[in-house]
């Protein structure tokens, strides 16, 4: 039985059921992208699908509208997969299971999508509605947004013929955004050796944290559970011994991590009460310290299962030079802000997130995943080579995964404009003129469209990037009004 059937505008919010139906993270986006290419076929309408499983769609303009310039509306079909420890929900195979609570659409325990999946409904509806008034359009669905924009890096744009671009993947109502920082992914993998040790197993775990999205929530100091984490432990080697098995925290590069976990080994379990002390101590530590970003914050001490024993009670550890060298890695890798703009009052300028730290068991290497960010390309550079220079330091390898442009605000713009003239009209204020310091697509799109005039905005969606997603219905209606209400309007042009 469909959940959202009862709200409004119907047709927006049955496609976003539809594709909440299809697991479509990053990286498994071909049966999202089918999904689009039928709806599409379905109207009778122009629709290509590439290799990165891209679409682009087009419809000719209205009837009297053919002649217009083209625009296009542009989001991305992959979401960011997070979820509650507690829950079991396989994305690969599962669709998300909604929920309608106090004027807002959610999902049970895990991410929304609404991260872009309102904008792939939004379009879908359009594409639909033979009614409407509006000027040809070129409707583009990118891939792999979330994990370095891959899909529109790979994107051909040689064919693409719009004049203006209305990109929705932007969160905040009333909002339209001008201007994106570029930014790149680093990995950094530290080799180790490991050793047989007789112990006792056990599972410390930092949890409770906000989390949010690395570009939008990073300017909010956010507490980040890998250095929260760094910092227990060393505070634990200046108290008593130990020998460390693993660390693991975080999934998503771009996503502040909320939860870490490290497996640890006790030579004995007399000095259980001691590590209780410390534990006690930097609690209270890390709960004045985010008091008011990162309330719930928690940590836990309980023994491990029998999996970490090898024959004869034996465990196996990671060697204590290298445990000394993952540790001070950790500490010395910035996170957060690195600095605010000069120009712009209250926007970052550079800034990374220690989004990813996995310890790869069977290869003996623990793996750091970095999102860095900057609206200024040597700022990017500069903050690129510390990385490296530490990773260095440390004996570690340091590669840059992927990397994807700015968006550099344009002073004459006829779509800002028309979009703040209409918004004004219809809703008697202002809309605020933002650039802002997450990435959007618009500077790739750019780079191969120079002459094409850009904005972005959308309805307001909180807490994206994690659990707690969630998408307002109202936002969502005067959202899509205003978006028709621009169509109809460029369509006189």
């Amino acid at each position: 039985m469909s959940i959202l059937s009862n709200l409004e505008p119907t047709r927006v919010f049955y496609y976003f059921e539809e594709i909440c139906k299809i697991p479509h993270g990053s990286y498994n986006t071909k049966a999202i992208s089918d999904y689009c290419v039928s709806v599409a076929k379905g109207f009778h309408l122009d629709v290509k699908q590439d290799q990165w499983n891209n679409v682009i769609i087009r419809k000719p303009g209205s009837k009297g509208c053919e002649h217009a310039p083209i625009i296009m509306l542009q989001g991305h079909l992959d979401m960011v997969c997070e979820k509650e420890s507690h829950v079991i929900h396989d994305f690969e195979t599962e669709g998300l299971h909604l929920l309608v609570q106090d004027g807002y659409v959610t999902a049970d325990g895990t991410t929304l999508g609404g991260d872009d999946g309102i904008a792939v409904a939004i379009c879908l509806a359009i594409l639909e509605d033979n009614a409407l008034v509006h000027p040809p359009l070129e409707v583009v669905f990118t891939t792999e947004e979330e994990v370095g924009m891959d899909g529109a890096l790979g994107l051909d744009t040689s064919d693409l013929k719009a004049s203006y671009l209305l990109n929705l993947d932007s969160e905040e109502e009333g909002v339209l955004t001008v201007g994106c920082a570029g930014g790149s992914t680093m990995e950094i993998y530290l080799p180790y050796e490991t050793e047989e040790m007789t112990g006792f197993p056990y599972e410390l775990k930092i949890s409770g944290l906000v989390g949010g999205h690395s570009g939008v929530e990073i300017q909010k100091g956010r507490a980040n559970s890998n250095k929260l984490m760094v910092q227990l432990l060393l505070g634990l080697s200046d108290a008593l011994p130990y020998h460390l098995i693993s660390v693991d925290g975080g999934t998503k590069h771009n996503a502040i991590p909320r939860e870490t976990v490290a497996q640890i080994v006790f030579q004995s379990e007399d000095v259980i009460s001691d590590a209780m002390a410390v534990i006690k101590r930097y609690q209270s530590l890390f709960m004045e310290a985010y008091q008011d970003s990162d309330a719930g914050i928690e940590i836990d001490l309980q023994p491990c299962g029998v999996e970490y024993k090898v024959k004869n009670g034996h465990v196996t550890v990671i060697k204590e030079d290298d445990k000394r060298r993952f540790l001070h890695l950790l500490l010395e890798l910035p996170d957060g802000v690195q600095a605010m703009s000069q120009t712009v009052a209250g926007l970052p300028e550079t800034s990374l997130n220690l989004g990813v730290l996995k310890t790869c068991l069977e290869e003996n290497r623990i793996y750091l995943e970095a999102s860095n960010r900057s609206s200024n390309k040597a700022g990017l550079e500069l903050l690129e080579k510390k990385l490296q220079v530490i990773a260095q330091a440390n004996d570690c390898s340091c590669k840059k995964q992927s990397e994807y442009p700015g968006w550099s605000y344009r002073r004459d713009s006829k779509l800002r404009e028309v979009m703040v003239d209409i918004y004004r009209n219809m809703y008697q204020k202002d809309m605020k003129i933002e650039i802002i310091h997450a990435g959007l697509e618009c500077g790739i799109l750019a780079s191969g469209m120079p002459d094409l005039d850009i904005v972005s905005t959308g309805p307001d969606i909180l807490d994206i990037h994690t659990p707690q997603e969630r998408m307002s219905i109202a936002s969502v209606q005067r959202t899509y009004a205003f978006v028709l209400r621009v169509l109809e309007e460029l369509s006189k042009y």
